[in-house]
């Protein structure tokens, strides 16, 4: 979420009342035994605790046979953040780091919001650059969503309708696409996006590639779903109420909505040790994390003028920018408890882009700042150690 699309979040809190939409929730007694798509391994909690290296991979059978691409070799993690329309930095840098030829192939990728719409593209490789350009310099407000009449207002669940959105998804999020996915699952990768259980009010962490090489008929819609929910932003999104059946068959929903609710970015729970899954594959070297933050992290001077748009949109936006600082943190220190060496690059505070922008994800913006995430790939300045600008081709130990 950026600070652009907090106007429609606020207007919608204005005129919150009674819903029109009906539910089948699922009881709190029943929130760990429900299953998706008949399973219960397709997703985890963000914030698990007590998982070790041992539980996750003892789900996978024989490592030999089910990761063949990722034992006994280097390793490469990407991880993309929230940011709405901020996220044409991130699709920008990956083109220009294609384009440098430097660019690796990932055993992991994770993406919450606008970092989830980017994952499966990154996931996939270099020759997939050109939908991520389409979909970040194309894509505007109207192929997103459209504004639901005022009266509808007072009994909706949000602000816009996302029926463009759905279909932008599923345009690019095509079977060809999503069979690709699948096969990655069975060389061992995995693709992992972020939502929030807003009943629970909880992180939800899902296995895309597990789910796309389920073999379930509905596996490919409901990922596509997955994707709306990742960014569905609270007010001006709907939810997406996750169809799940109870310990019975007995069908329920889960209400979620925008991973970027409970974290800007995320790899793996801070309670696992990263270091005995390298030890259990095997990996050779120091193990890379990639970390893409779709927005600034550095705060800028701006008068806040003494009303209630200006002071609620710049409170919240400074909530956003500092909850995505602390990921930034929480990360740093477990790759360096863990040792893994991590790369991380942001949008910086003093970025030029001199577009005026007109409306919510303005393609003019988007442009702009997808071309300067490019030409920062294509620099010697794009990734940072704790702060420390280097060269992309050093070894230095974080």
């Amino acid at each position: 979420m950026s600070t652009r699309t907090l106007f429609p979040l606020l207007i919608a809190l204005s005129l919150c009342g009674c819903s029109s939409v009906e539910r089948q929730p699922v009881p709190e007694s029943m929130s760990e035994s429900v299953t998706v798509l008949g399973r219960d391994d397709l997703r985890e909690w963000g914030d698990e605790i007590g998982i070790t290296p041992t539980d996750i991979l003892k789900k996978y059978g024989e490592l030999e046979t089910v990761f063949p691409a990722i034992m006994h070799r280097e390793h490469h993690y990407l991880v993309l953040s929230g940011g709405a329309e901020d996220g044409a930095y991130g699709a920008g840098v990956l083109a220009g780091w294609s384009e440098a030829g430097t660019r690796p192939e990932f055993t992991m990728v994770t993406g919450i919001s606008t970092g989830a719409l980017i994952a499966p593209f990154a996931f996939l490789g270099s020759e997939y650059d050109p939908v991520l350009e389409a979909i970040y310099t194309t894509l505007g407000s109207k192929d997103l969503y459209t504004q639901r009449s005022w009266l509808s207002l007072f009994t909706a669940d949000a602000v816009g309708d996302t029926t463009p959105f759905k279909a932008s998804i599923a345009r690019f999020l095509d079977d060809r696409t999503l069979d690709a996915i699948a096969a990655e699952y069975l060389r061992g990768r995995q693709l992992l996006i972020g939502t929030t259980n807003l009943d629970a009010g909880r992180p939800v962490i899902w296995n895309v590639t597990r789910i796309a090489a389920s073999g379930h008929p509905g596996a490919y819609p409901f990922i596509r779903s997955l994707f709306l929910a990742s960014a569905a932003l609270p007010g001006l999104f709907p939810p997406v109420y996750v169809p799940v059946e109870g310990p019975q068959g007995q069908p329920m929903d889960e209400m979620h909505v925008d991973g970027g609710v409970t974290a800007q970015l995320f790899f793996a729970p801070s309670n696992i040790d990263w270091s005995e899954v390298i030890r259990l594959l095997d990996v050779k070297g120091t193990p890379t994390l990639y970390l893409i933050r779709n927005s600034r992290v550095e705060s800028r001077y701006q008068t806040v003028d003494p009303n209630l748009k200006a002071i609620a949109g710049r409170t919240i936006g400074t909530l956003i920018r500092t909850q995505g600082v602390g990921d930034i943190y929480r990360l740093l220190y477990l790759s360096e408890r863990d040792h893994i060496r991590i790369k991380s690059t942001w949008i910086p505070v003093d970025a030029v882009v001199d577009v005026s922008i007109d409306e919510v994800f303005d393609t003019d913006y988007m442009k702009a700042l997808y071309q300067y995430g490019r030409e920062r790939a294509l620099s010697d300045r794009l990734w940072f150690i704790k702060g420390a600008s280097i060269n992309d081709g050093e070894d230095d130990e974080p």
